[in-house]
């Protein structure tokens, strides 16, 4: 999360991670990826899943209520990412890019190709697939400013639902996010090129959700709540901005 997710490090200073970074061995896939959210490609059965998301603070706060987990392919011309998130009330409010994204239930991606902490990518979306992109040269408690005149040229992303988007009314299964991020985007800020086999980026996955009541036919969050925070390798605190905590993502062929 961004600027606003500063708030939150005043209490959760103080938690250590109580896993090590996750690892996934990131397969190289023959043929494009047909970005359209239904992650229905063949190529697609050949990457594995990665482990379910826990709580960002590790294995000690309770399990997360729905499940999330993610796959990842790369070719000539994209990181790929999929990600399939479990919600009985499928919902989202955002339609401006660069919206702060995460005061919807979102998706995001965290990205440093040196692995060094520094440079990094962070892109969010939501179910209505408003995405928002930033950079930033350092972590936020380092003096880091997020830059969100950063964009993705070539950025693809597609949403699929499993149900009905802001309807109160039904139970949905929940949706699927896919996303193509182009390797020629990440060059100009961090000096990274298209990774070769056996090269590894420090890479990590969070999702946001907020728990919501029905108002007026509408989803409405419950007041006084803050959100929920799981992702694929454990922060030890409330704070996405740790990089020395995020998995290792290793390319193969």
């Amino acid at each position: 999360m961004a600027v606003i997710f500063l708030v939150s490090l005043l209490g959760s200073v103080g938690f250590a991670a109580d896993l090590p970074p996750k690892r996934y061995n990131c397969v190289r896939t023959g043929s494009p990826i047909r970005v359209d959210g239904k992650l229905d490609d063949a190529a697609w059965r050949k990457a594995p899943w990665t482990d379910w998301f826990i709580d960002i603070r590790g294995t000690s706060q309770p399990k997360p209520r729905f499940r999330t987990r993610v796959k990842m392919l790369w070719d000539d011309n994209f990181f790929y990412v999929a990600a399939e998130l479990t919600e009985p009330d499928v919902w989202a409010t955002l339609t401006g890019h660069d919206s702060v994204i995460f005061r919807d239930n979102d998706f995001e991606v965290f990205l440093n190709p040196t692995g060094d902490t520094r440079n990094y990518f962070e892109f969010e979306i939501n179910a209505l697939n408003t995405g928002w992109d930033l950079f930033l040269p350092r972590p936020y408690r380092q003096g880091g400013k997020a830059d969100n005149s950063w964009e993705i040229p070539g950025l693809l992303t597609a949403i699929s639902i499993a149900g009905t988007l802001n309807n109160p009314q039904d139970r949905d299964r929940g949706w699927n996010v896919e996303l193509a991020f182009p390797w020629s985007a990440f060059t100009e800020r961090s000096g990274a090129r298209r990774p070769e086999p056996g090269a590894e980026w420090r890479v990590n996955f969070s999702r946001v959700e907020w728990r919501v009541r029905t108002v007026n036919g509408k989803y409405e969050k419950l007041p006084g709540l803050r959100e929920d925070n799981w992702v694929w390798s454990p922060q030890g605190a409330i704070d996405m901005h740790r990089p020395e905590h995020w998995g290792f993502v290793k390319f193969v062929r």
